[in-house]
């Protein structure tokens, strides 16, 4: 690993210790980043963008980091690392995998609904860490999915119900509905957080029309792989 990519591990990991001075401008310095690359993208952004936002020199955020691939580094790596770390200590002594769920849906929202910017790189920018800042991210991220992969299994398996529901699929699903609300959530609107994460759980748990006739799939015709274009794809 880099010199550099193991001074962004050890930034990250030392994120529990007392704010220094260093920290409080380093933390202002991500903050606006994110803040730049949810607006411009990650790629289209460059560090003379990132000084001018922030009034910091060029050299000066080369003191801090050594590059724009650790600036979204830390970004994503404090994000997972905050929001697990929070959910770890709210999920201690709760045995019930329904509570557990709405746990982790509430903590997830009302992280995300304050830090939007934050939410909205993490989704977009996924790919866009190589190497080992990747690898360190993707397992946090994986850490992540496979804790709210087992709740969901919990509940499968608890369920009286005779509908099943592929666990991969419920899984993703569940990010997809919590992920896409940076599209159209306004955390100062009306909808406050808490209602927010109560409506998406019990949409999530009961469905839009419980009750409602469900449609076999598998009795249906065969699914068409549909093309936008009508006519034949030549090549060459």
């Amino acid at each position: 690993m880099k010199k550099s990519a193991l001074k962004t591990l050890e930034i990250s990991q030392s994120r529990n210790s007392a704010i220094s001075h260093f920290d409080q401008k380093l933390e202002f310095i991500l903050r606006t980043s994110a803040q730049i690359f949810a607006e411009k993208s990650y790629h289209s952004t460059s560090m003379r963008d990132i000084s001018r936002a922030t009034n910091v020199s060029l050299a000066g955020l080369y003191h801090y980091c050594k590059s724009k691939e650790e600036l979204l580094f830390l970004i994503q790596d404090n994000c997972f690392g905050r929001v697990l770390e929070r959910l770890e200590e709210r999920l201690v002594a709760i045995e019930d995998p329904v509570a557990k769920l709405t746990i982790f849906i509430e903590n997830h929202l009302s992280f995300f609904a304050a830090n939007m910017a934050e939410m909205k790189v993490l989704s977009h920018e996924a790919e866009s860490l190589q190497g080992d800042l990747h690898a360190h991210v993707s397992s946090r991220k994986d850490k992540y999915t496979k804790l709210a992969g087992s709740i969901l299994r919990e509940i499968h398996l608890s369920s009286e119900g005779n509908q099943r529901v592929d666990l991969t699929v419920a899984t993703y699903a569940l990010f997809g509905m919590m992920n896409w609300i940076y599209n159209w959530y306004d955390p100062k609107g009306k909808l406050k957080v808490n209602d927010l994460a109560q409506n998406l759980t019990q949409l999530f748990l009961d469905g839009f029309a419980p009750g409602s006739a469900v449609v076999n799939l598998s009795s249906r015709r065969r699914t068409e792989n549909l093309s936008v274009w009508r006519g034949p794809v030549n090549i060459g």
